[in-house]
C-alpha cells in the first residue's frame, strides 16, 4: 500500500505541475508582441499526455488514478475497493498541493510574475460566473464538470476493460482528457480532478478556494455517474 500511495502521489504531483505547469508558465509566453506560447490547444495537450505519461510509468503499481474522482468512479465500477479510497485520496490531494507549490515557485522567478486573485483562471485555477473564463454561470460548470467526468470514467473503464486492446489504455486516457480540455476549458479552465483544483487554488485566493466546493462535488458525482452507467454497459 505505501507503494501504491506513492505512485498516486507522485503521479498527482506530475499531472498538476505538467498540467497546470503548461497553463501557468507557457500558455501565453511571449505576449502579444511576441506570441510563442502554447495557448488553449497546447494546455489541452499537456493534461493530456501528463495522464498518458504517469498511467504508462505508474499504472502498474496503484492503477495510476491521480484523481479522487476517479478513484469514486472506479469504485462505482466496481474495480476498486471502498476501503483503498480515502488514502488514495490524501495521497494525491497532497501530491497536487506540492506540485502546487512548486509551481508557484517556478512562477515566481520571474519579475513579471504575479497573481491576480480576482482575475479568472488565476495561477491555474478553476471556477464559475466572474471567475470562468468565458464568464459561464454556475450552472453550466457544474454541468460541465458532471459530464465530463463521467465520460472520463466511460473512457477509463472502457480502455482499461480486460477485452480492450491490450497496452492502448493510457493513449485513450490522455486523449480523452485532452479532448474534455479542449470543450471545457472556456466554461471552468476544466478540472474534472478535484485534487487538481485543490492544488492550485489553495494559492490563487480567496475567490478560487471559496469556488473550490464546486469542484469536488461535480466531478466525484460525475465520477460515480460513469462508473455506474459502465458497470451497466460493460460485462467485467
Amino acid at each position: 500500500m505505501i507503494k501504491r500511495l506513492g505512485a498516486e502521489f507522485i503521479g498527482t504531483f506530475w499531472l498538476v505541475l505538467g498540467g497546470c505547469g503548461s497553463a501557468v508558465l507557457a500558455a501565453n509566453f511571449g505576449g502579444a508582441g511576441n506570441p510563442l506560447g502554447i495557448g488553449l490547444l497546447g494546455v489541452s495537450l499537456a493534461f493530456g499526455l501528463t495522464v498518458l505519461t504517469g498511467a504508462y510509468a505508474l499504472g502498474h503499481i496503484s492503477g495510476g488514478h491521480f484523481n479522487p474522482a476517479v478513484s469514486f468512479g472506479l469504485w462505482a465500477g466496481g474495480r476498486f475497493p471502498a476501503k483503498d479510497l480515502v488514502p488514495y485520496i490524501v495521497a494525491q490531494v497532497v501530491g497536487a498541493i506540492l506540485a502546487g507549490f512548486v509551481l508557484l515557485q517556478i512562477a515566481g522567478g520571474t519579475a513579471g510574475f504575479a497573481i491576480d486573485p480576482t482575475a479568472a483562471g488565476t495561477f491555474a485555477s478553476n471556477g464559475y460566473d466572474v471567475m470562468s473564463p468565458g464568464g459561464y454561470s454556475m450552472h453550466a460548470a457544474f454541468l460541465t464538470e458532471v459530464v465530463m467526468t463521467a465520460m472520463f470514467l466511460v473512457i477509463i473503464l472502457g480502455a482499461t476493460h480486460r477485452n480492450a486492446p491490450a497496452g492502448f489504455a493510457p493513449i485513450a486516457i490522455g486523449l480523452g482528457l485532452t479532448l474534455i480540455h479542449l470543450i471545457s476549458i472556456p466554461v471552468t479552465n476544466t478540472s474534472v480532478n478535484p485534487a487538481r483544483s485543490t492544488g492550485v487554488a489553495l494559492f490563487a485566493g480567496p475567490a478560487a478556494i471559496g469556488q473550490l466546493w464546486l469542484f469536488w462535488v461535480a466531478p466525484i458525482l460525475g465520477g460515480l455517474l460513469g462508473g455506474a452507467i459502465y458497470r451497466w454497459l460493460g460485462k467485467d
